[in-house]
């Protein structure tokens, strides 16, 4: 493991964005806890392509923190105060698109599971997993995968919850309450404007949002449907029933 975490709050905590090292995993944990961060941190020693660039003990100052400094990876309690990491998770993926949210729970229970895929994390580990597979987890989330839906497949009970959510959106359209991975509520939102002939500036004045947010969304709408450019998004979004066609079509 490179670099030693930051204690909670963001004084110290590294914002180089642009690290010329690609393969360098930039790792923040969320973990209300001080004991459990510093477990955390034992267990990723020895690690040359991971480093904590600092720590953070709430959900707001995880979001905050995320913000200024940019990780690739998020590791996120749950359970955390003030904003729960669920919640958290929301904020970061809504802002960030990019950046990947690994929640862990004490207790692995199926509603919290079913939760952290709404909020479109990308992985979901208990904190009792092995160092091994918590760094693998990290390895695959910061490449893009979401082991998460690995979890679903073997819960048949979520994987129920799962496609009733998706038989609301395709009825109800992207105005449903309830969308998850593998887009967030923001991407089908953009896939939505984008759909009515928006270019990526008209999208962003739309949703106060800024034009580069818009494009982070778009990367990440691209790498999730494996898709080569936004009209193949939208056609895709469109078969799928997660938005409605261009209206007049």
């Amino acid at each position: 493991m490179r670099g030693d975490a930051v204690g909670a709050g963001a004084c110290g905590v590294s914002v180089d964005r642009n690290n010329s090292d690609t393969k360098l995993i930039r790792l923040l944990i969320a973990d209300a806890e001080r004991f459990s961060v510093i477990g955390m941190q034992k267990a990723l020693e020895g690690e040359e392509d991971i480093e904590v660039i600092g720590s953070a003990a709430d959900g707001e100052e995880t979001v905050r923190i995320t913000i200024e400094a940019e990780p690739d990876v998020v590791i996120i309690d749950a359970h955390l105060p003030k904003l729960s990491g669920l919640k958290a998770t929301q904020r970061i993926k809504r802002e960030l698109p990019h950046v990947g949210v690994i929640v862990m729970t004490e207790n692995d229970d199926e509603q919290t599971l079913f939760e952290a895929i709404k909020a479109g994390a990308s992985a979901y580990l208990s904190k009792s997993a092995e160092p091994a597979e918590l760094v693998d987890t990290l390895r695959k989330v910061r490449a893009g995968v979401f082991t998460i839906n690995e979890k679903v497949f073997s819960r048949p009970a979520v994987a129920s919850k799962v496609l009733a959510e998706f038989r609301e959106l395709s009825v109800y359209g992207p105005s449903s309450a309830h969308v998850f991975a593998p887009l967030s509520p923001r991407e089908v939102q953009i896939l939505d404007n984008i759909a009515q002939g928006m270019t990526n500036k008209e999208v962003a004045y739309a949703l106060a949002i800024s034009e580069q947010t818009v494009k982070n969304h778009m990367s990440s709408i691209l790498r999730k449907l494996s898709v080569n450019d936004r009209t193949q998004a939208v056609v895709y979004a469109i078969k799928q029933g997660w938005i409605k066609g261009p209206e007049g079509a």
